[in-house]
């Protein structure tokens, strides 16, 4: 078993490169790597379909909400639901990205009894720390409650029940993509929770007439994620070779614990950066502002689209070819997948940022005052999308503790920049700090690639030949 998985094991983080794959290179350098820019192309476009109407129903479904509860009901939604992703995430225990690498290596080497292990280790822990974190936060809401506001303890009481269903629900489609179902792994994530939501707040506010408040959105969201969490469970069940039937589990609990921890610090340090905006204005000017700046982010976040859908195969494909050692093959791949975020993240850009009052105006007139704030969110997005996926890059070649520290310093330097300017700005002030620590990131991301596995990550990476 460990001849077997040796090479597994030095891509994981014992070694720092893999030994070169003659056969392999030979066979790129006979016949190109359009095979493989093929098959991402084929496998980004399906996921960007996936992608897309996720983003279609999430936009629906903020525009429903708020519309229902009003913007200051909408911004203790979404000031509640920015704590529950933070506290996923970190219930996740990084599984939801390592299992992204542990899978696909288990499953060319072949290391069956170890593939079985693995998904058997991350399902048992990740849902006793999501239940564990879960019953924590309801006792000190509870024990709080009185000093709370009633709308603020409701939503957080029913909104920590989502922690562990959610944490579950993305390491099963980790699973469930490593496996190679790429649409059953996004749809019941990006289609089904936000279907629901919608579904059951329309019925709710138009058709039954009811009046409904953040706790009750937050109910909804509940059930929309347990019902994604039995879809992608039926999916990894369909999907599992059937060469783990019978199959004793085998477990190296110390690999998946020294890889657990600076991917917790990603995933938390990410979902951070993504809420800061929010939570710090929820926390130092009012709710109101916090649901403006969570619509405003929200729209902005849709020119992320095509790199998350490229990352959806690109993942797995990093992480075979630096087990092979085909180096040639993952800078060709880095520099294609580069230039499709690039095109795709500007072509979204452009008619949100010409068209953002009416599109903030959906929502209510309060919401336009994020007209600012969404253009220079969108700037910042557009500049990290010319950057290319060097997060999943750093996550899938060993370089995760770095990508931690890297991570951790530009949330922590938002966050910084964002208490120093919201007071004065607002929801500008916001944007901006977001802004300047992505590009910040990103920036300290690129050097970091470029040092230690000398490759040129983003659209520089279109020059393979000055990587050498």
């Amino acid at each position: 078993m460990i001849n077997r998985v040796w090479t597994f094991h030095a891509f994981a983080g014992r070694a720092r490169s893999s030994p070169p794959v003659p056969a392999a290179r030979a066979a790129g350098e006979r016949f190109g790597y359009g095979w493989r820019t093929a098959r991402l192309a084929r496998g980004s476009a399906a996921a960007m379909v996936i992608y897309a109407a996720g983003a279609g129903l999430t936009y629906c479904a903020q525009l429903v909400v708020a519309r229902a509860i009003g913007a200051g009901g909408y911004g203790v939604y979404a000031y509640v639901l920015a704590w529950i992703t933070v506290l996923a995430y970190v219930s996740a225990l990084g599984f939801d990205v390592s299992l992204l690498r542990f899978v696909p290596a288990y499953l060319a080497h072949p290391a069956v009894p170890l593939l079985r292990g693995v998904i058997q280790y991350a399902s048992r822990r990740v849902a006793a720390v999501g239940c564990g974190i879960a019953l924590i936060g309801i006792a000190v809401v509870l024990v709080q409650f009185k000093v709370l506001a009633p709308a603020l303890a409701n939503a957080f009481l029913v909104g920590f029940a989502v922690v562990p269903i959610a944490a579950l629900l993305w390491v099963y489609a980790a699973v469930v993509r490593g496996f190679g179902g790429v649409v059953s792994a996004l749809a019941p994530d990006r289609m089904i929770r936000d279907g629901v939501l919608v579904g059951l707040v329309l019925l709710a506010s138009m058709v039954a007439g009811w009046t409904i408040d953040a706790a009750w959105a937050m109910a909804a969201t509940l059930l929309g994620s347990a019902i994604g969490l039995g879809v992608v469970s039926l999916a990894m069940r369909r999907l599992r070779p059937a060469a783990l039937d019978g199959v004793a589990p085998v477990y190296d609990a110390q690999t998946w614990r020294q890889t657990a921890l600076p991917l917790v610090i990603i995933r938390a340090a990410e979902a951070l950066m993504n809420r800061t905006g929010v939570m710090l204005l929820a926390w130092m000017v009012d709710a109101k502002s916090a649901g403006i700046y969570a619509v405003a982010f929200s729209i902005a976040f849709a020119v992320t689209l095509p790199r998350t859908a490229v990352n959806a195969l690109l993942a797995p494909e990093i992480s075979d070819l630096f087990v092979r050692g085909d180096r040639a093959a993952l800078q060709s791949v880095v520099a294609k997948a580069a230039s499709w975020t690039l095109l795709g993240a500007a072509g979204i850009a452009l008619p949100v940022a010409v068209f953002a009052h009416p599109l903030l105006a959906l929502f209510g007139r309060d919401f336009q005052a994020g007209v600012p704030a969404l253009r220079i969110l969108i700037v910042g997005q557009v500049i990290a999308a010319a950057a290319g996926s060097q997060l999943h890059l750093m996550n899938m070649t060993g370089r995760e503790r770095s990508a931690a520290v890297l991570l951790a310093s530009s949330a922590a330097v938002n966050a910084a920049l964002g208490a120093a300017l919201v007071t004065g700005l607002g929801l500008t002030g916001a944007a901006l700090a977001a802004t300047m620590a992505v590009i910040g990131w990103n920036a300290a991301m690129g050097l970091s690639i470029r040092r230690h596995l000398r490759l040129l990550p983003g659209i520089l990476a279109a020059w393979p030949d000055k990587a050498r």
